[in-house]
């Protein structure tokens, strides 16, 4: 979800990952004892690209790196169109399964999400227990990502700092401000990053599942995706169509939509979800706003123009501005079943001043840990991929006339969306992708699973996505929230492990 920081940083307050530790937690199947290497993958599933012979061959050492997971290490041309140039790191882990006989590679979204956290920490609550014991699962840091040799900015102390800044972008007297700090930022990560920077794309990234499929000896990917990871999903799949296994693509991005374009969906579809929790927070007990919905709506746009104004201060002295505020906000709307702390949450603010669970959301959000430190780098991987992947227009004029139009469609959130341009404005790297439709031609069914209230990833999206696809089936949750596997209901469970498990994909068009 782009969210602009104070210096237009996109914020990637992405993910039902990040709330699974409030909503649910389950046991699933334990790690056998094994520990080693997996043979060099057979000349029959690397198949390798001219001058990526080495890459696609390489062994894969796996090390056990806690009770449960094991990890390894791999290298990937730092430039696929230079593979006897510069290589990279890319780190993997898995939870193996005895007896599967498959493997399950996962992107939890972003982008910038950690594959490694996924499978460290989601996997046993998200995953049903078949089909943990059916596959291998497989996790991975993305280029530029965590673990994996990572972008890099500024340091802790400097994020907080940016944190903290009452910068808002929509109010000409603060434009050139940021202007001014994004450039620094945009610096900053060039000077401490390197090449790169300019190599964190989505092809390139889904050029690395490949190369992840070879060492691991399979001639085929099997492959779930959430939210970003759908648009890394298809982009494999367009790119190796031949190479495709039990593909599912949950909570997905449009590849042909430009990138005003995904905001504005993504604004209309928070403005509707922000009325879903107030219909259920006016009928509450504890709910800071009251009267109908849309009376509500307009204490809580007030509200906001207030910490527009007067940012809050949290118990540990931190300045809490708009743009961190409305980051903290938004998180519980990924998940209905988080409403309610999103209530408790408002009521704190709101009646006693006490803006320190927003804020926690916040933290959670940029992966701040309590000691002050970042436990990722997911943010900064977030503006570094995504202002490869599109072009955006920083022309002035086109700006303030996108900044009306979320303001005019999405009333409570749409300003706080507007002027991102900006951050991609300052990036030394151009953009190297484009909006365009991704057919995946001649590859097999692929899965793609949307929910009819996602607020992050509209309905609309998987339903072009399914269209755009040469060979699709789209799958449906009624409901709310992001995403649907691992949060949703049995019906969606056991159409997907069916899919994947068994290879029988559902009926076109089922309901669930």
């Amino acid at each position: 979800m782009p969210v602009r920081s104070s210096k237009l940083r996109l914020i990637a307050v992405a993910t039902l990952l990040a709330f699974a530790g409030l909503t649910s937690c389950s046991a699933g199947s334990t790690l056998p004892d094994s520990e080693g290497t997996d043979a060099t993958p057979s000349a029959s599933s690397i198949e390798a690209p001219q001058g990526l012979e080495s890459y696609y061959s390489q062994q894969i050492d796996w090390e056990k790196c806690g009770d449960v997971i094991e990890c390894a290490t791999i290298k990937v041309p730092l430039d696929y169109a230079d593979p006897t140039g510069d290589s990279i790191d890319l780190a993997l882990n898995r939870r193996v399964s005895e007896g599967a006989s498959r493997n399950l590679l996962v992107n939890p979204g972003g982008p910038g999400g950690s594959g490694l956290d996924m499978v460290e920490s989601s996997v046993q609550a998200m995953f049903s227990a078949d089909l943990q014991k059916a596959y291998n699962v497989i996790g991975f840091d993305p280029r530029g990502v965590g673990e994996s040799t990572p972008i890099t900015c500024q340091s802790d102390a400097e994020t907080d700092e940016g944190r903290q800044e009452n910068l808002r972008a929509w109010l000409p007297e603060d434009q050139e401000q940021i202007v001014e700090e994004t450039e620094h930022y945009a610096a900053d990560c060039a000077a401490n990053t390197g090449k790169l920077l300019g190599h964190v794309d989505t092809v390139s990234a889904a050029k690395d599942m490949d190369v992840i499929r070879a060492v691991l000896g399979d001639k085929q990917l099997d492959y779930l995706g959430f939210s970003y990871g759908t648009f890394l999903g298809a982009t494999y799949a367009d790119l190796f169509p031949h190479k495709v296994g039990r593909f599912v693509l949950d909570g997905a991005m449009d590849p042909k939509s430009q990138a005003a374009d995904l905001t504005k969906a993504q604004a209309v579809g928070f403005e509707h979800e922000i009325e879903a929790w107030l219909a259920q927070c006016v009928e509450s007990e504890g709910c800071p706003f009251s009267g109908t919905v849309e009376s509500a709506k307009v204490q809580l746009q007030q509200f906001f123009a207030q910490v527009e104004n007067e940012p809050m201060t949290s118990s540990d002295g931190r300045t809490v501005p708009i743009i961190d505020f409305v980051n903290g906000f938004i998180l519980p709307l990924y998940d209905n079943s988080n409403w309610p702390y999103l209530t408790q949450a408002m009521a704190s603010a709101v009646n006693d001043g006490n803006v320190d669970a927003i804020l926690g959301f916040a933290d959670l959000a940029a992966d701040r840990q309590a000691d002050g430190t970042y436990g990722s780098n997911s943010s900064d991987a977030f503006a570094a991929i995504n202002c490869l992947d599109r072009p955006m227009n920083a022309d002035a004029e086109a700006m303030g006339k996108e900044a009306t139009e979320l303001m005019r469609v999405a009333p409570t959130l749409g300003k706080y969306l507007s002027y991102g341009e900006i951050a991609c404005d300052a990036w030394d790297h151009k953009p190297t992708g484009k909006a365009g439709a991704l057919d995946a031609k001649g590859s097999s069914e692929i899965l793609v699973v949307g929910t009819t209230s996602d607020p992050a990833t509209p309905y609309q999206w998987s339903q072009s996505l399914a269209k755009q696809l040469d060979n699709a089936t789209l799958l449906t949750y009624q409901g709310h929230g992001h995403t649907a596997y691992g949060r949703s209901n049995d019906c969606i469970t056991e159409a997907v492990d069916g899919y994947l498990i068994d290879g029988k994909a559902p009926a076109p068009d089922t309901q669930c």
